[in-house]
């Protein structure tokens, strides 16, 4: 039987890799961990996992089909622990960004019940950024 212990990576097929490599370092924080031009594959750190960015016209994202639109999107959405988490802060940040965060709500998690902030990112993959569990 597998055991896991936490998100190792997860992969999203973009449009405009400039646009999304902004978002993610600018809104989320995240830093440039690895390039791999040739395949067409931009590997960004978000704390212990990676968020990897495929352009679909890369030799990787040609692969996956037809790029993702409002009619078919690669995921739901995905979740990232935040600490600290400061909602409003967060929310000012993000909306300094140029994105339009939910307000903060109450969601189960990994961790159990706490705040969460929904985004989503230029091409519509949302992002939920996650607080610690309520005590």
């Amino acid at each position: 039987m597998l055991t896991i212990t936490h998100l190792d990576h997860l992969v999203l097929r973009v449009i405009d890799l400039r646009t999304m490599m902004s978002f993610y370092q600018e809104a989320l924080g995240c830093s440039v961990e690895k390039v791999q031009e040739t395949l067409g594959l931009y590997q960004l750190r978000a704390g212990s996992a990676l968020i990897d960015l495929v352009p679909v016209d890369g030799p990787l994202g040609a692969k996956g089909g037809a790029a993702p639109a409002a009619e078919g999107r690669n995921l739901d959405h995905f979740c990232l622990r935040v600490d600290p988490f400061d909602a409003d802060a967060i929310i000012a940040h993000l909306r300094a960004c140029g994105a339009d965060p939910a307000p903060v709500a109450s969601r189960y998690g990994a961790e159990g019940q706490g705040p969460s902030i929904y985004v989503s990112d230029p091409e519509g993959n949302v992002i939920e950024l996650k607080g610690p569990p309520d005590p």
